[in-house]
């Protein structure tokens, strides 16, 4: 494996998800989920990097980042009225604000277009956005760019046998070299969760 240079790393989450090629993923939200596992990321062999858990009963609507082997890495939480539908995510199970790693809110409460921005826990004023999502949630086509408008990843809503069978919604993401695969995953997420009423 070629050595990747630290400071060309996009790390979010973690470096560990960082990878030199671009990673293909397919994210499957289970509908009809009878664990409190309702997404799943597996790679181009069938392998599932991450898992997302549902945390039931909480007083903030509340999402568990897991790895492969189960470790949690990232919580991702609601933030409640607020008019621009604002998630945090925090590193492992917490929800510390001195354990913050990024915010993400739409950016401006009327769209025709989904818009995401995304702001590191350093940029508390958010006048200027470090990541952003565009794309169309009606089409389910989205690219994800970090400052200067670069391309790190982009997503599509697969349609497939199995979706319409099983009653899974299922997504393509394609991560680009370097780019932390864990946020990409924490992102997707996020902007299904702030999206889904659209569909109801």
């Amino acid at each position: 494996m070629a050595r990747v240079k630290m400071e060309d790393l996009t790390a979010v989450i973690s470096r560990d998800f960082c990878v030199p090629q671009r990673v293909n993923l397919t994210v499957v939200r289970k509908l009809l989920a009878v664990t409190d596992c309702n997404f799943e990321v597996i790679d181009e062999d069938g392998n599932i990097m991450f898992k997302v858990k549902q945390k039931l009963f909480s007083l903030h609507d509340r999402r568990i980042l897991l790895d492969a082997g189960g470790t949690p890495i990232a919580t991702l939480r609601k933030k409640h009225l607020s008019a621009r539908k604002r998630w945090q995510v925090f590193k492992g199970e917490s929800s510390d604000s001195s354990q913050l790693l990024f915010t993400a809110r739409k950016s401006s409460l009327v769209q025709l277009k989904t818009e995401l921005d995304i702001f590191l826990s350093g940029n508390e004023d958010e006048t200027s956005w470090d990541f952003k999502v565009v794309g169309g949630w009606l089409e389910r086509s989205c690219i994800i760019y970090s400052k200067g408008w670069n391309h790190i990843a982009k997503m599509h809503k697969k349609h497939t046998l199995e979706s319409v069978v099983l009653g899974k919604d299922m997504f393509s993401a394609t991560v680009y070299p370097k780019v932390d695969i864990a946020f990409i995953t924490a992102l997707v997420v996020i902007l299904y969760e702030i999206n889904k009423d659209k569909d109801d």
